[in-house]
């Protein structure tokens, strides 16, 4: 029974430290969190989450800590509770359509897909929404949808904005994917 106290211990110590380390990811003048540090913040914010579960922005940050981490269920999850939560919530829908499009499953990238196309279709001057919709097609082999999400944010950002040589590079490589008919 020891390692189950032991378990409780450490799960407690995660729910008060929780508050503090959140603080401290949150400022941009703190030293990051470590691995440890994060998976202590995701324990202590999911106990909160599970005192509060209608707090949309506490499970868009679980999402974020996910990502973080590297940790597909917690981040998909989270991110789709908060979407459930609210669906006009862009950083609510946009953390579940990139946990979905960066998962492994072949029907979460599918879902992720049409959740980005919902997002353009609703918000077609958002740089974020554009660029993962952007990647996201072309990563799916849809290269003439890339290079009109990537045209369209070169519309958008200023004419010195450092992201535009990434964004010209990107549709030059889609373009040379396409056929010469889908290239007009």
């Amino acid at each position: 029974h020891t390692g189950n106290y032991q378990q409780v211990k450490i799960w407690q110590q995660a729910t008060a430290q929780a508050p503090a380390l959140l603080d401290r990811a949150l400022d941009p003048k703190a030293d990051p969190l470590n691995e440890e540090e994060m998976s202590r913040l995701a324990l202590g914010m999911r106990t909160q989450l599970q005192k509060n579960p209608g707090d949309i922005e506490g499970w868009i940050m679980l999402g974020r800590v996910g990502m973080a981490l590297g940790n597909a269920s917690i981040a998909t999850d989270a991110y789709a509770t908060a979407y459930r939560l609210d669906p006009k919530n862009s950083d609510a829908a946009l953390g579940y359509a990139e946990a979905l499009t960066r998962s492994s499953d072949p029907n979460d990238n599918r879902l992720g897909g049409e959740l980005l196309r919902q997002l353009v279709r609703t918000d077609h001057s958002n740089i974020r929404v554009l660029s993962m919709y952007a990647f996201n097609a072309f990563e799916q082999q849809r290269f003439g949808e890339a290079v009109a999400a990537w045209e369209m944010m070169l519309k958008l950002l200023p004419a010195n904005d450092t992201r535009r040589a990434v964004i010209e590079r990107s549709i030059a490589q889609a373009m040379q994917h396409l056929s010469p008919q889908e290239s007009k």
